[in-house]
Protein backbone atom coordinates (compact mmCIF):
# COMPACT_ATOMS: atom_id res chain seq x y z
CA UNK A 1 0.00 0.00 0.00
CA UNK A 2 1.42 3.39 -0.97
CA UNK A 3 0.53 6.95 -0.15
CA UNK A 4 -1.01 7.26 -3.58
CA UNK A 5 -4.45 7.47 -1.98
CA UNK A 6 -7.82 6.05 -2.86
CA UNK A 7 -7.23 2.54 -1.53
CA UNK A 8 -10.64 1.14 -0.64
CA UNK A 9 -11.51 0.18 2.91
CA UNK A 10 -8.01 0.48 4.30
CA UNK A 11 -9.46 0.26 7.83
CA UNK A 12 -12.55 -1.75 8.74
CA UNK A 13 -14.06 -1.90 12.23
CA UNK A 14 -17.01 -4.18 12.90
CA UNK A 15 -19.06 -4.20 16.11
CA UNK A 16 -16.29 -2.81 18.32
CA UNK A 17 -17.03 -2.68 22.06
CA UNK A 18 -14.82 -1.23 24.79
CA UNK A 19 -15.42 -1.03 28.54
CA UNK A 20 -13.34 0.32 31.41
CA UNK A 21 -13.68 0.50 35.17
CA UNK A 22 -14.23 3.96 36.68
CA UNK A 23 -15.30 4.91 40.18
CA UNK A 24 -16.10 1.33 41.12
CA UNK A 25 -18.37 0.85 38.12
CA UNK A 26 -18.02 -0.25 34.50
CA UNK A 27 -18.32 2.35 31.73
CA UNK A 28 -19.27 1.17 28.24
CA UNK A 29 -17.14 3.61 26.21
CA UNK A 30 -17.97 2.14 22.78
CA UNK A 31 -21.09 0.23 21.73
CA UNK A 32 -21.08 -1.93 18.59
CA UNK A 33 -19.14 0.61 16.52
CA UNK A 34 -18.74 -0.31 12.84
CA UNK A 35 -16.77 1.92 10.50
CA UNK A 36 -15.00 1.55 7.15
CA UNK A 37 -12.30 4.08 6.22
CA UNK A 38 -10.85 4.43 2.73
CA UNK A 39 -7.35 5.67 1.97
CA UNK A 40 -6.86 9.43 1.59
CA UNK A 41 -9.02 12.33 2.73
CA UNK A 42 -9.82 13.72 6.18
CA UNK A 43 -12.18 11.84 8.48
CA UNK A 44 -13.41 13.82 11.50
CA UNK A 45 -14.76 12.02 14.55
CA UNK A 46 -17.11 14.45 16.25
CA UNK A 47 -19.35 14.39 19.31
CA UNK A 48 -19.71 15.80 22.83
CA UNK A 49 -17.15 15.30 25.61
CA UNK A 50 -17.22 11.78 26.98
CA UNK A 51 -18.80 10.32 23.85
CA UNK A 52 -15.94 7.89 23.15
CA UNK A 53 -14.09 9.86 20.46
CA UNK A 54 -10.61 9.49 21.92
CA UNK A 55 -11.24 5.86 22.84
CA UNK A 56 -12.14 5.13 19.23
CA UNK A 57 -9.02 6.92 18.03
CA UNK A 58 -6.78 4.97 20.41
CA UNK A 59 -8.30 1.71 19.19
CA UNK A 60 -7.75 2.78 15.58
CA UNK A 61 -4.11 3.57 16.44
CA UNK A 62 -3.61 0.22 18.22
CA UNK A 63 -3.02 1.93 21.55
CA UNK A 64 -6.08 0.21 23.06
CA UNK A 65 -7.47 -3.25 22.38
CA UNK A 66 -11.27 -3.56 22.21
CA UNK A 67 -13.15 -6.12 24.30
CA UNK A 68 -14.56 -7.70 21.16
CA UNK A 69 -15.33 -7.00 17.52
CA UNK A 70 -13.20 -7.11 14.38
CA UNK A 71 -10.48 -4.74 13.17
CA UNK A 72 -8.86 -5.17 9.75
CA UNK A 73 -6.03 -2.90 8.65
CA UNK A 74 -4.63 -3.20 5.12
CA UNK A 75 -6.36 -6.57 4.87
CA UNK A 76 -4.89 -7.99 8.10
CA UNK A 77 -6.88 -9.18 11.10
CA UNK A 78 -5.24 -6.89 13.64
CA UNK A 79 -6.81 -8.30 16.80
CA UNK A 80 -5.24 -11.71 16.19
CA UNK A 81 -1.73 -10.23 16.34
CA UNK A 82 0.37 -10.33 19.49
CA UNK A 83 1.64 -7.09 21.05
CA UNK A 84 4.83 -7.14 19.00
CA UNK A 85 2.86 -7.58 15.80
CA UNK A 86 0.51 -4.72 16.72
CA UNK A 87 3.48 -2.49 17.52
CA UNK A 88 4.96 -3.24 14.11
CA UNK A 89 1.72 -2.29 12.34
CA UNK A 90 1.41 0.84 14.51
CA UNK A 91 4.92 2.00 13.66
CA UNK A 92 4.49 1.34 9.92
CA UNK A 93 1.01 2.75 9.46
CA UNK A 94 0.35 5.52 11.99
CA UNK A 95 1.66 8.91 13.01
CA UNK A 96 0.18 10.61 16.09
CA UNK A 97 -0.56 14.28 16.77
CA UNK A 98 -1.87 15.41 20.17
CA UNK A 99 -3.43 18.56 21.59
CA UNK A 100 -0.48 19.32 23.90
CA UNK A 101 2.22 18.89 21.21
CA UNK A 102 4.41 16.66 23.48
CA UNK A 103 7.67 18.25 22.32
CA UNK A 104 10.94 18.01 24.25
CA UNK A 105 11.42 21.58 25.59
CA UNK A 106 15.23 21.74 25.37
CA UNK A 107 15.50 20.11 21.95
CA UNK A 108 15.36 22.02 18.66
CA UNK A 109 12.54 21.62 16.16
CA UNK A 110 14.91 19.55 14.04
CA UNK A 111 15.80 17.31 16.98
CA UNK A 112 12.17 16.81 17.99
CA UNK A 113 11.17 15.77 14.49
CA UNK A 114 14.17 13.44 14.12
CA UNK A 115 13.62 11.74 17.49
CA UNK A 116 11.65 8.69 16.21
CA UNK A 117 14.50 7.95 13.80
CA UNK A 118 16.95 7.97 16.71
CA UNK A 119 14.96 5.14 18.30
CA UNK A 120 14.89 3.38 14.93
CA UNK A 121 18.69 3.45 14.72
CA UNK A 122 18.86 5.63 11.61
CA UNK A 123 22.20 7.35 10.94
CA UNK A 124 22.44 10.98 12.18
CA UNK A 125 23.03 12.48 8.73
CA UNK A 126 19.97 10.75 7.24
CA UNK A 127 17.65 11.62 10.11
CA UNK A 128 18.69 15.29 10.06
CA UNK A 129 18.11 15.48 6.31
CA UNK A 130 14.71 13.81 6.62
CA UNK A 131 13.63 16.05 9.53
CA UNK A 132 14.76 19.21 7.71
CA UNK A 133 12.87 18.13 4.59
CA UNK A 134 9.65 17.62 6.55
CA UNK A 135 9.93 20.93 8.42
CA UNK A 136 10.43 22.73 5.12
CA UNK A 137 7.44 20.87 3.69
CA UNK A 138 5.12 22.31 6.37
CA UNK A 139 6.53 25.82 6.26
CA UNK A 140 9.15 25.76 9.04
CA UNK A 141 12.31 25.51 6.99
CA UNK A 142 13.68 28.66 8.64
CA UNK A 143 12.97 27.48 12.20
CA UNK A 144 15.02 24.27 12.37
CA UNK A 145 17.23 25.36 15.27
CA UNK A 146 14.53 26.97 17.38
CA UNK A 147 13.42 25.32 20.61
CA UNK A 148 9.69 24.92 21.36
CA UNK A 149 9.70 27.97 23.68
CA UNK A 150 10.90 30.07 20.73
CA UNK A 151 7.98 28.91 18.58
CA UNK A 152 4.32 29.94 18.56
CA UNK A 153 1.61 27.40 19.40
CA UNK A 154 0.83 26.90 15.73
CA UNK A 155 4.51 26.38 14.92
CA UNK A 156 4.84 23.86 17.74
CA UNK A 157 1.90 21.89 16.36
CA UNK A 158 3.48 21.94 12.90
CA UNK A 159 6.64 20.48 14.44
CA UNK A 160 4.50 17.76 16.02
CA UNK A 161 2.91 17.03 12.64
CA UNK A 162 6.34 16.80 11.00
CA UNK A 163 7.43 14.38 13.74
CA UNK A 164 4.32 12.28 13.06
CA UNK A 165 5.30 12.11 9.37
CA UNK A 166 8.92 11.07 9.93
CA UNK A 167 8.27 7.32 9.51
CA UNK A 168 6.20 7.87 6.34
CA UNK A 169 2.87 6.70 7.85
CA UNK A 170 -0.21 5.88 5.82
CA UNK A 171 -2.49 7.44 8.47
CA UNK A 172 -2.20 10.50 10.73
CA UNK A 173 -4.28 10.29 13.92
CA UNK A 174 -4.85 13.71 15.50
CA UNK A 175 -6.59 14.06 18.89
CA UNK A 176 -7.98 17.60 19.30
CA UNK A 177 -5.01 18.96 17.30
CA UNK A 178 -6.29 22.56 17.39
CA UNK A 179 -7.61 22.50 20.97
CA UNK A 180 -4.81 24.74 22.32
CA UNK A 181 -4.78 27.11 19.35
CA UNK A 182 -6.77 30.20 18.39
CA UNK A 183 -9.19 29.85 15.50
CA UNK A 184 -7.00 31.38 12.81
CA UNK A 185 -4.01 29.24 13.80
CA UNK A 186 -6.25 26.18 13.99
CA UNK A 187 -7.44 26.81 10.45
CA UNK A 188 -3.81 26.94 9.35
CA UNK A 189 -3.24 23.51 10.90
CA UNK A 190 -6.30 22.18 9.06
CA UNK A 191 -4.79 23.49 5.82
CA UNK A 192 -1.68 21.43 6.59
CA UNK A 193 -3.88 18.35 7.06
CA UNK A 194 -5.73 19.10 3.82
CA UNK A 195 -2.39 19.24 2.00
CA UNK A 196 -1.40 15.86 3.46
CA UNK A 197 -4.74 14.38 2.40
CA UNK A 198 -4.18 15.64 -1.14
CA UNK A 199 -0.89 13.70 -1.10
CA UNK A 200 -2.84 10.51 -0.30
CA UNK A 201 -2.26 10.34 3.46
CA UNK A 202 -5.38 9.51 5.47
CA UNK A 203 -6.00 12.01 8.27
CA UNK A 204 -8.31 10.98 11.12
CA UNK A 205 -8.96 13.70 13.65
CA UNK A 206 -10.99 13.99 16.82
CA UNK A 207 -12.58 17.37 17.45
CA UNK A 208 -15.69 18.91 18.95
CA UNK A 209 -15.10 22.15 17.01
CA UNK A 210 -17.89 22.17 14.43
CA UNK A 211 -16.24 24.76 12.20
CA UNK A 212 -13.05 22.74 11.89
CA UNK A 213 -14.97 19.48 11.54
CA UNK A 214 -16.81 21.10 8.64
CA UNK A 215 -13.52 21.26 6.72
CA UNK A 216 -13.18 17.46 6.76
CA UNK A 217 -14.11 15.39 3.72
CA UNK A 218 -16.13 13.01 5.91
CA UNK A 219 -17.62 13.26 9.40
CA UNK A 220 -18.85 10.59 11.79
CA UNK A 221 -20.48 11.44 15.11
CA UNK A 222 -20.39 9.55 18.39
CA UNK A 223 -22.91 10.01 21.20
CA UNK A 224 -22.56 7.91 24.35
CA UNK A 225 -20.22 5.54 22.56
CA UNK A 226 -22.57 4.89 19.65
CA UNK A 227 -22.05 5.88 16.03
CA UNK A 228 -25.29 7.80 15.45
CA UNK A 229 -24.65 9.95 12.39
CA UNK A 230 -22.55 9.99 9.27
Amino acid sequence: MSNGGGEERMIVLEKINYRYVYGGGVVQALHEVSLAIEGGGILAISGPSGSGKSTLMYILGLLLTPDNGDYRLAGRDILRLDEEGKAGFRNRHFGFVFQKFNLLPRVSALGNVALPLVYAGIAPKIRKERAAELLARIGLGSRLRHSPKELSGGEQQRVAIARALINDPKVILADEPTGNLDRRTGQGIMEVFQGLAEEGITVILVSHDRELVGLASRVVTLVDGRLVEE
